[in-house]
This record gives structure tokens, C-alpha cells and sequence, in this order.
């Protein structure tokens, strides 16, 4: 088949599967929970978020009536979601890889407070907890996991899920096949689970709720009407939430409706019937919702009915890059980079429910009796397996789709000993002829730019003089494109002299293996040569000159005679290195950050060096750390919300992960590699390292659950003695900053400028006795003054 036929197949496929794939709302962690004790307090928690400061969203509480002891919450840590039962709060922290959930409990009373860690492992998506119990999806996999209270008990239920709901004594959920899943030993629940297609779900203590994929409302369970049956409205609903024996549902009209015991549809005070909605939560007979101002009002007592406002700048979810429909006009105040906050999809906010064209149901239906297990097929069941049969030969078409591509375009290497780098690579053809090099044709661009007029063009002789014919007893160690001597020059000059790998073929390379490995070996050459001819920092390392002669390529930098980071944390042993103290490490820190700012923000135009690891920062005579390696830098963009396009490089374990899903570039992803840098400073374990069982680990999956727990003193590097009382203040700030730079998402990430300003800060902490408080880059130390131009 032909290349443009095949794609033209495959995008066709895709069209057809748009007008019939099931559309469901965007799911969110919630940003809202309200809790109770068994005296009848409420505590209501809800992630803020203030207009033109995104940086901050902060988790703040109030108690109804007050007494509740409000927990004594950090908020300079990013809270991705909160949910609340009986006496607990739980709130879920998020990074590139791990999330680590915390829980606050309260006395009977609410005067006491319990805090404890009760998960950190795989990426949380979505959470929900009942009155006693928490559950949760795992991003991956979608496993159910479900912790218990009190008891702190975890288990992972053999079930995937794409969406869950969790009662007293039973759990539901959707499959992605849109049917009800139910578990538990409520089997008012677990007996009756309706039948059919659905887009969401959502419990109560002793009955459940799902809208229908023609966005219709089913409730089953405990029923609580005296007639024995629910009586709820008729219409089309959007959301749900679930309170004791009574129901709340959002219109299409983004309104609120409520029925329940006791006539409690009529509860609802007056001042909200006209309110619109974007989200609705409950927890007993308390309700609340985020309006789409943003503003969080509650009601289902007398003082909340009285004074329903409690929380202002509240968002119904998270900030978003794009949106599958459309977004909520006001989240862009409060959102940076242009990120908004999305609209959920399928029938509502903003589409006229009586157009046909605003229902995206593929699977309308008239209203009839739900199907009993094992009934006959009906309409919606042909139309799902006609949606199965098209997804599944479109499933087998991307797949041959992908390997054409795989064996025509570019692909990615990820190697074990480092690099992640891009390459060409043709697994199916032989080469048809020489790869055109480049190496002088960017040569000639260099020297006719007038970059490198200051650089020196040594001669091969002499350089081969220097290291007596390239001998490995003057072999020091290897970069990014070949291996590294020491040698002194006539002049005195004691130089370090990176000599490119001279490719030769082999039979399992091949004649066009040699070829690309010339291309990355001169485009490595060049890069150096592009970028240091025309930087000059105290924290870069120099570049004296070059040589070029026929296969070999040579670059000759100043000598650093204290080697790398990487050898003093992790192979020299302590009595070799004088990197054993906290205020001798913060220095180094210090130094090549303000190596990384140099590059960012005033290199003309800035560069990314989309390698910053351990191994590249070198340490001179005088324990001055420079930046070295740039044979991956690339001219960056000019601020921070643009970005490069082009596939990832760099270290495995430094790598952004958002610059390696996205493939987009920008000064953020060095900030998240420096990230890493701090942690292996702080903990001493190398980027990737394996556990005691012998499994690989992620440094920032050890050590970041133990920074935001205000733990770091349980992952401090061993081989450095204990930090004094004012010590530990700035190592603890340092981790925070830490925890910052390796955020899942660039736009949360400092920028260089700010990491050098909170490293200063804690340099200064640890050679003074200032008053220090472990707080995230948004905080400031303002005892301290530093002079920023001094190291």
C-alpha cells in the first residue's frame, strides 16, 4: 500500500470512529471535600488558586460551627486533590512519576489532629473516598486501589476502571466500556446494578446515581422514600453528588436540583436556584459546588443555608493546555502560559439541550426498562459492538501504520549507560548512497558568522605531542563524543583535550551505522564549538581552541583539576573529596546554577543545554563548579512560553519527562535536570540506582515524598556529617526548591534566576545563623542579603 494511501486510510478510520466514540466529561481530581465528626462539625477544605499568581494554590479550611482544630497545612506544597470522610481529610500530591497521599484525622471532638503518610508509589488520577475508606485509580494501569481507615490498611483491587465512586460499604465504578462495576457488602448495591451505557457515577453512604449516555439519571441502592421507591426529576442532567438519603444533580442549565427526605428539593436555599454551577460535591447532608465564577458556596444546615459563600477563588479543576471542548472563559486569569480550565463534555455548558446536535451520545435510546443480565441485544449494545469492531481494525491499521513509520522516520535510543539521544536509523533498507556530512558546511557558517575569531586552530601534531600519541596514560575519562586526556602544553597551560571517536565499520553496524555515528560525533563538535566560542561565564567551562584535520576532530578546554560532581558523590570516598559538608555543597550548587542562568537569560540568543547532569559539572583548583558538555545545547527560545519542537536528549534519569512525552523544549526542561542535581546532592544516591531488592529507582521517587513531609533528615547523604540546627533549616529549603524544579509541568518550575536567589539564601542560612524556614521558591528568607555577582 502506498505511503499517502495508508495514511489517508488510517486518518479516514479515525474520522469515522470520532462521530461514534463515546464522549465522556473531563475527570479531575476534586478541589472541594467536606468532612464531619460524630458531633456534627463540618469541616469544609477547598484548593485555592488567585488570579495573575498561579504559582499559588493554596488548601485552606473553615469549620462549621467552629471548633474543629483546622490542620496545620503547608501550603507551599502543590496539592493536586482533596477528599474528606468521617474525622479525615486526605490530600494527593503529584510529581513527574510518584504520588504520595496524606491524611489529617480528627478527635470526636475535632480538637486533636492526627497526621500521617498513608500511600506513596505510582501516579494517582483520580480519588475518591466515602465516609471510612479511600479509593483510588492508578495512572497506568488503572488498578483500583483502596485504603482503609482508621488502620491505614491499602488494598489493590484486580479491576480497571476508568472513573470511581465509593460508598460506606461498597465501591462502583466504570469500566471503558461505560458499564457499571460494583463491589461490596451492600447488596441493595451490589444485586441491582442497572444495566447499560453510562458517562458517570457517583455515591452516596448507601445509594448510587450514574447519567445515562443520553445524559438520563438512574439511582439505585437503599431507597429513601417512604413509597419505597426514588422519586427523582425528570430531565438531563451533567454531574452529580450524593449526600445521606439525599441527591443533587447539575442541569444541562448548569443549575442545581435537589430531592431527597423530607421534601429536601425545597432545602435548597432561594439565593442559589439561579446560581450556574461547574461542580457539585456532598458528604452527609452537607453540599457544595463551585460556581463558574469560582466561588464555593455551601447549604444543607441553617448556618450554611444563611451564609452559603464560603470560599472565594476556588477552580473546578485543574489548568489545562487544551481542551477537548470548550473552556471556562474566566480559568485563564488564573492559569499561566495560556492553560485554562476545561468545560466537562457531553451535553452542557454552553450547548442547547434541545438540539439534537449538542447531544455527542452515540447511543440514544427512549426511555424503557433497564435490560436484565442475560436479556436480549439491544440498540445500545449493537452500536458498542459496532464501536469495538471499527476501534479494533483501526487498532490493527495504527499498528501497521506505526511500524512504517518506525522503519521510515526518526526513532528514539534510550542507552543504559546515559544519553537519550536522537538518531536515524533504517531498519528495513540498506543505505542508497553517502549521508551528506555537515560538519563543513556548519564549519564554514561558524567561521563566516565571525563566532570563534577568539579561539585558537591547534595542530594535530602538537596536541598528539601533548598526549604522547593520544596514550591512555594521559587518558582521563570520556564526553559526549569521544575521550578525554590530560596534557600540558609548550606554552604551560595545563588543558583538557576531548578527542571525537574515530568510527570505523563493523558488521553489526553497518555502512550506515558509521555514517549517522559521523553525523552525531561532528554535529556534537559543532554544537560545542557554536556555543562556547561565543559564551564566556566564570561558571562555563573555557574553550581554548580546536583542531580539525582530516577524520579527527579535537577540542582543547581549560583543565578542571578537581574532576566532576558525579566523582565526588558517588566514587571517590570521603576522605578524597571536600565536598563532605553542607555549606561546601550548597557552594557548588550555587555556582552551576548561576552557570544554567548565564545560558537562559543572557546568552544572546539563550541556550538550552538539554544535558545538565552531575557528570558535567566540573570542579577546578579552587572548587569553582562549571558547567561543561555542550554537545546537545541548542539555541533556545526566547522566553518561557515558547518552546522547541524536536524529539527528546539527554541522561536517562535527568531527562524532563514533560520534555520527553511532549517533545517540547524550553529553558524549564535544564531547570528539571537541575532538579535532579540537587537531590543527588542532598541525598547522595545517583540518579538512577538501584533499591535493596535490586530494582532500578528514580532518585526523585525516593527522596521527594520525604522533602514534603518535612522528612528530608531521613535521606541527607550519610557520608557527610549531620547538619547543625541552622544547617538543617537551608538544606530543608534546598530540598524544597528541589521538589519545585521537578515538577510534572514546566510552567510550575522556578526559573534559573529564582534557583540562584534561593540557593543564595541558603548559602548564606548555612554559613550565618539566620531565621531560615523550610518554604517552597514562592517564600522568601528576608533577613538575608546577598550580593548575587559574588561566588
Amino acid at each position: 500500500m502506498a505511503p499517502h494511501l495508508f495514511s489517508t486510510t488510517v486518518i479516514s478510520l479515525f474520522l469515522i470512529l470520532s462521530l461514534v466514540v463515546v464522549v465522556v466529561p473531563v475527570h479531575s481530581l476534586s478541589t472541594v471535600s467536606i468532612s464531619e465528626t460524630s458531633s456534627n462539625q463540618t469541616l469544609i477544605c477547598a484548593l485555592q488558586s488567585l488570579p495573575d499568581n498561579n504559582r499559588t494554590t493554596s488548601l485552606n479550611c473553615t469549620s462549621f460551627p467552629s471548633g474543629i482544630h483546622i490542620p496545620q497545612i503547608n501550603n507551599t506544597i502543590p496539592y493536586s486533590g482533596i477528599v474528606s470522610g468521617d474525622g479525615f481529610v486526605s490530600a494527593l500530591m503529584s510529581w513527574s512519576s510518584v504520588s504520595v497521599m496524606v491524611v489529617w484525622r480528627f478527635s470526636s471532638n475535632g480538637t486533636n489532629v492526627d497526621y500521617k503518610q498513608i500511600y506513596n508509589g505510582t501516579v494517582i488520577k483520580e480519588l475518591e473516598a466515602g465516609n471510612h475508606h479511600i479509593c483510588g485509580i492508578f495512572n497506568g494501569t488503572d488498578r483500583l486501589g483502596c485504603w482503609q481507615l482508621p488502620g491505614y490498611g491499602d488494598t489493590v483491587i484486580n479491576v480497571n476502571l476508568s472513573t470511581v465512586a465509593v460508598g460506606n460499604d461498597f465501591t462502583c465504578g466504570l469500566s471503558f466500556g461505560r458499564e457499571i462495576i460494583c463491589s461490596g457488602s451492600n447488596s441493595n448495591i451490589t444485586d441491582h446494578i442497572p444495566g447499560g451505557f453510562y458517562r458517570s457515577i457517583e455515591a452516596g453512604p448507601r445509594h448510587a446515581c450514574a447519567i445515562s449516555q443520553n445524559n438520563s439519571l438512574h439511582c439505585w441502592g437503599d431507597i429513601y422514600n417512604a413509597e419505597g421507591s426514588e422519586n427523582h426529576p425528570e430531565g438531563q442532567f451533567t454531574s452529580l453528588a450524593l449526600g445521606e438519603n439525599r441527591t443533587c444533580a447539575l442541569r444541562l442549565n448548569e443549575t442545581v436540583t435537589c430531592w431527597g427526605v423530607n421534601n429536601f428539593e425545597f432545602e435548597l436555599p432561594a439565593a442559589l436556584r439561579g446560581i450556574s454551577f461547574a461542580t457539585i460535591r456532598a458528604k452527609r447532608t452537607v453540599f457544595c459546588g463551585v460556581s463558574s465564577s469560582f466561588s464555593l458556596y455551601c447549604w444543607g444546615n441553617d448556618y450554611l443555608d444563611s451564609n452559603p459563600v464560603v470560599f472565594e477563588n476556588v477552580l473546578p479543576g485543574p489548568c489545562m493546555s487544551s481542551c477537548p471542548c470548550a473552556p471556562y472563559a474566566l480559568s485563564s486569569n488564573y492559569c499561566s502560559n495560556g492553560y485554562q480550565v476545561c468545560q466537562p463534555c457531553g451535553g452542557g455548558w454552553g450547548e442547547p439541550p434541545e438540539a439534537p446536535s449538542s447531544d455527542p451520545s452515540p447511543l440514544p435510546s427512549p426511555p424503557r426498562p433497564s435490560p436484565e443480565p442475560g436479556g436480549m441485544m439491544d440498540g445500545q449494545m449493537v452500536a458498542f459492538l459496532v464501536v469495538g469492531c471499527v476501534g479494533s481494525v483501526s487498532f490493527l491499521l495504527v499498528c501497521f501504520f506505526l511500524l512504517f513509520r518506525y522503519c521510515k522516520k526518526k526513532v528514539i535510543r534510550i542507552h543504559d549507560s546515559g544519553r537519550l539521544e536522537e538518531a536515524e536509523k533504517d531498519h528495513c533498507s540498506s543505505p542508497s548512497g553517502p549521508v551528506q556530512p555537515v560538519l563543513e558546511k556548519r564549519l564554514s557558517h561558524l567561521v563566516s558568522a565571525g563566532n570563534g575569531a577568539h579561539l585558537e586552530e591547534f595542530s594535530l601534531q602538537v596536541l598528539a605531542e601533548a598526549t604522547d600519541n593520544f596514550s591512555q596514560e594521559f587518558k582521563i575519562g570520556t564526553g559526549s563524543f569521544g575521550s578525554v586526556y590530560c596534557a600540558k602544553l609548550d606554552d604551560g597551560r595545563q588543558v583538557a583535550i576531548k578527542r571525537a571517536e574515530i568510527s570505523t565499520a563493523s558488521p553489526n553496524r553497518g555502512v550506515g551505522g558509521v555514517m549517522r555515528r559521523q553525523e552525531d560525533r561532528d554535529r556534537a563538535f559543532v554544537n560545542e564549538l557554536e556555543s562556547l566560542s561565543r559564551l564566556n561565564h566564570k561558571n562555563l567551562v573555557r574553550l581554548f581552541g580546536f583542531c580539525e584535520d582530516s577524520d579527527e576532530l579535537i577540542l582543547v578546554y581549560e583543565y578542571m583539576d578537581n574532576g566532576s560532581l558525579h566523582d565526588h558523590l558517588h566514587r571517590l570516598s570521603p576522605d578524597h573529596s571536600s565536598l563532605m559538608s553542607w555549606p561546601a555543597r550548597l557552594m557548588v550548587a550555587l555556582d552551576a546554577a548561576r552557570g544554567i542562568e548565564y545560558l537562559h537569560v543572557y546568552a544572546a540568543p539563550p541556550v538550552i543545554h538539554r544535558d545538565i547532569k552531575s557528570s558535567n559539572i566540573l570542579l577546578d583548583s579552587n572548587w569553582t563548579a562549571k558547567v561543561s558538555d555542550f554537545g546537545l545545547s541548542l539555541s533556545g527560545p526566547d522566553d518561557d512560553g515558547s518552546h522547541l519542537s524536536l524529539h527528546a536528549a539527554g541522561t536517562v534519569g535527568y531527562v524532563d519527562p514533560e520534555y520527553y512525552r511532549l517533545q517540547h523544549l524550553t529553558p524549564k526542561s535544564d531547570v528539571y535536570s537541575f532538579g535532579v542535581v540537587l537531590l543527588e546532592l542532598l541525598s547522595g544516591y545517583r540518579a538512577i540506582h538501584k533499591n535493596e531488592n535490586g530494582v532500578p529507582r528514580n532518585v526523585v521517587d525516593l527522596v521527594i515524598p520525604y522533602i514534603i513531609s518535612d522528612e528530608i533528615h531521613r535521606v541527607l547523604d550519610p557520608k557527610v556529617p549531620p547538619p547543625t540546627p541552622f544547617e538543617i533549616e537551608a538544606v530543608a529549603y534546598v530540598g524544597y526548591l528541589a521538589a519545585d524544579c521537578v515538577r510534572l509541568e514546566g510552567r510550575d518550575r522556578p526559573s534559573s534566576t529564582e534557583i540562584v536567589n534561593c540557593l543564595e539564601r541558603a548559602l548564606t542560612a548555612c554559613l550565618a545563623q539566620p531565621a531560615c524556614s523550610p518554604s517552597l521558591t514562592g517564600d522568601h528568607i528576608d533577613s538575608i542579603v546577598v550580593d548575587t555577582n559574588g561566588s
